[in-house]
């Protein structure tokens, strides 16, 4: 794309597919999740190649530069050419991810829904920890 062409944020954000839609792009930078060179920014900001936008998803901050503009929703692999994540953007969610692996790895899920014999054993134990004046944290 050429460089003169005027793309909003919140259309960049959508065409890079960082966001499904540009309604959440914008609640997205509305909400201070999208920050432009370390300050809060509107939907309607203009961003430009090189530019650094701080882009936090759930747990993860993402630090990307611009390299391209493109207002066109494309494929994954075309949306990539648009930006380059940082080195240490790259490093530091990988590092936080292993973490929350390391994390998760002592939890017992169940794959499976209780049993209503189960959810009253549950239940019982919930009311219990009440009448004792425990902290409810279930």
């Amino acid at each position: 794309m050429a460089d003169d062409q005027r793309i909003r944020l919140d259309k960049w954000l959508w065409a890079a597919r960082f966001f499904k839609t540009r309604a959440l792009a914008k609640a997205a930078i509305e909400g201070g999740k999208v920050q432009c060179a370390g300050d809060r920014c509107k939907p309607s900001k203009e961003p430009r190649v090189g530019e650094l936008l701080q882009i936090r998803q759930g747990a993860d901050t993402r630090i990307v530069e611009v390299l391209a503009l493109s207002g066109q929703r494309r494929g994954a692999p075309e949306a990539a050419l648009l930006y380059r994540e940082t080195a240490e953007s790259l490093a530091q969610r990988e590092q936080l991810a292993a973490q929350r692996r390391a994390l998760g790895a002592g939890l017992a899920i169940s794959e499976q829904r209780p049993t209503k014999k189960q959810r009253r054993q549950i239940h019982r134990f919930r009311d219990e920890r009440n009448v004792d004046g425990g902290n409810d944290l279930l």
